[in-house]
């Protein structure tokens, strides 16, 4: 069993907001997806990636293992591509999107882009997922020191995205929480931001899910939050 909660804020800069985020607990699936592009192209891809996921594991409920979801995620990716090749103002639109799906007592969890999903037990929190960034991928592999990442001009770049090619890599992790245990699914507007001492000190207060998701996302706002912020908390029971 599992309880959930999910809340995004637009941030304090930017006057739109591209995340989207699911919680369906009737399909046991729970979604964030931050999208990108010009205009309102972003907000579209998000959207459309997370619905189809959704379509994709409502058809075949109580039957989607790894191989069904990572198939899930390749519909999204086409989906968004057919979408921005026949409208010429969704034109290099994209979305990444991570996901869990409740398997009985484990998380089958997909990734792909930066979103991601963290697990906090006992007090400590760990990362579940691994970027696609040219950061993760790429400057730590040549042995790039941390301080001069933080400042690189490829900082931000993604090196997958739902949208952007058919080539898609889905990353899939797979973990059965203990009892009290909680899974954080984020958006980079709050991990990227925020930082993980902030996330565990949130997570380790008292307080429901959803005042645990508002102050992830206040505390996102206290450093300037730059970016649209999104958090779903799931907790196993």
């Amino acid at each position: 069993m599992l309880e959930a909660f999910g809340a995004s804020d637009p941030g304090c800069v930017r006057g739109n907001n591209e995340d989207y985020y699911l919680v369906a607990p009737s399909i046991g699936l729970y979604v964030v997806a931050d999208g990108m592009g010009g205009a309102q192209a972003g907000e579209q891809a998000s959207k459309l990636a997370a619905e189809t996921l959704w379509e994709m594991v409502y058809q075949n409920a109580g039957a989607v293992d790894s191989e069904k979801l990572v198939a899930a995620f390749h519909e999204a990716n086409r989906r968004v591509m057919e979408a921005a090749s026949s409208d010429p103002t969704l034109e290099g639109m994209g979305t990444t999107m991570v996901a869990a799906l409740s398997l009985n007592d484990d998380l089958l969890i997909a990734s792909v882009g930066d979103s991601r999903a963290y697990l906090f037990n006992e007090g400590a929190l760990s990362p579940v997922t691994e970027d696609q960034t040219w950061v993760n991928e790429v400057g730590r592999r040549l042995g790039i020191d941390e301080e001069t990442l933080k400042m690189h001009p490829m900082r931000h770049v993604l090196t997958m995205a739902i949208g952007v090619s058919e080539n898609l890599r889905v990353h899939t992790y797979q973990l059965r929480p203990a009892p009290g245990a909680m899974l954080l699914l984020c958006s980079d507007g709050l991990h990227g931001v925020a930082g993980e001492a902030d996330l565990q000190r949130v997570l380790s207060s008292n307080g429901t899910l959803e005042s645990k998701c508002k102050a992830l996302i206040a505390a996102a706002r206290e450093h300037g939050g730059p970016d649209n912020i999104t958090a779903i908390l799931l907790k196993a029971l």
